[in-house]
C-alpha cells in the first residue's frame, strides 16, 4: 500500500519535475518514485555539460560550476525530443 507524505522542495526543481513528468505523459509522482528508487539503489545518472568539439571545453554560455542550469537545460533538450514522438 502507497503511503503519503510531505516533503518541501526548492520551486525551480518542482518546476521542473512537472515540465519533465508532463513530457514523458506520466504523474510528478511516479517521477519522484523513479528518482527516489535510483538513489537509494545507488544508481544515479551523472549530467555531464556538453563538450565542443572545435575546442574541446565547453560550448560557449555554459557555466559549468551552475548545475541547476545545466540540468535546466537538459530537460528543455529533453522536452523538444518528446514532441516529435507525439
Amino acid at each position: 500500500m502507497a503511503e503519503r507524505t510531505t516533503v518541501r522542495l526548492p520551486e525551480d526543481l518542482i518546476r521542473r519535475a512537472k515540465r519533465k513528468a508532463a513530457a514523458q505523459g506520466r504523474t510528478l509522482t511516479a517521477l519522484i518514485e523513479e528518482g527516489l528508487r535510483l538513489v537509494v539503489a545507488e544508481k544515479r545518472k551523472r549530467v555531464l555539460p556538453r563538450v565542443s568539439k572545435a575546442t574541446g571545453g565547453p560550448m560557449p554560455g555554459i557555466d559549468i560550476t551552475d548545475m541547476s542550469a545545466i540540468q535546466e537545460m537538459e530537460d528543455l533538450e529533453y522536452v523538444e525530443r518528446m514532441k516529435h514522438f507525439k
